[in-house]
């Protein structure tokens, strides 16, 4: 598939998570920054919908009118919010370690927490308190270069932009029906890293089995960043697709 390709980034980093794809995908690569993030302006609302919204304006002024779409874990998120409300924009989907349903009341419980302590006291916790879930247990012990990446990342972000992405990713609603409305036409490629301790494989399954022109691959010795970890393998596994 020769479309333009829009790659949205995970919490709590910017489009720069997706640098060491970019040699394997070229042009083709589209990577806004979602509201606070990098160098985009924030928005007031805490609503995942806005943030698709930003793409979609993005898109406007690059006078692309559709594209295959595609983020990981809240970038993931956002792209499922944009079919949600532009689908003809929409040529594919790429949904890299995240998931189609809703938090649970504890998750929310837990974003809302996060959110105040980085209003209250800035995010230098942060990238200790994630580490071990963001990042696989192979990149931890074999890679350390990655994590001197995702902290660097972690470090660069705002605090008000953590706070508005807890509250947004809080209140999102369960997108199951968003997928399956897609139809039967729609090309999706699932990426999961196979040391994802955030999302479990069955949350892949799922969206695979709303999705049924979908491709399932699971990469060896990656976590829940699994592009930012491994990205020639994660570049292949898109190149290689549909």
């Amino acid at each position: 598939m020769s479309d333009p390709i829009v790659l949205l980034h995970a919490f709590p980093v910017d489009s720069r998570m997706w640098d060491g794809v970019r040699p394997a995908l070229g042009e083709r690569m589209i990577t806004p920054d979602l509201p606070g993030f990098g160098s985009a302006p924030p928005v007031d609302e805490p609503d995942l919908g806005l943030a698709a919204a930003a793409v979609l304006d993005h898109l406007d002024r690059l006078g692309i009118e559709r594209a295959i779409v595609g983020g990981c874990s809240m970038g993931g998120y956002v792209a499922m919010a944009l079919l949600r409300v532009a689908p003809a924009r929409v040529s594919g989907l790429v949904l890299v370690n995240t998931k189609a349903s809703a938090d649970t009341e504890e998750a929310r419980r837990n974003r809302f927490a996060m959110a105040a302590r980085a209003e209250s006291a800035g995010i230098g916790w942060l990238a200790d308190e994630m580490l071990t879930t963001l990042l696989g247990r192979t990149t931890l012990e074999k890679r350390p270069e990655v994590e001197v990446t995702l902290r660097e990342l972690i470090a660069g972000q705002k605090p008000a932009a953590v706070a508005w992405a807890q509250r947004a990713m809080a209140g999102r609603p369960d997108s199951f029906d968003v997928l399956r409305g897609a139809g039967a036409e729609l090309p999706a490629l699932i990426v999961r890293g196979a040391e994802d301790a955030l999302i479990p494989r069955a949350e892949a399954d799922l969206m695979a089995g709303a999705l049924p022109r979908s491709t399932v691959v699971e990469l060896a010795g990656a976590g829940h960043l699994a592009p930012l970890e491994i990205p020639a393998e994660f570049a292949a596994a898109v190149s290689r697709w549909p």
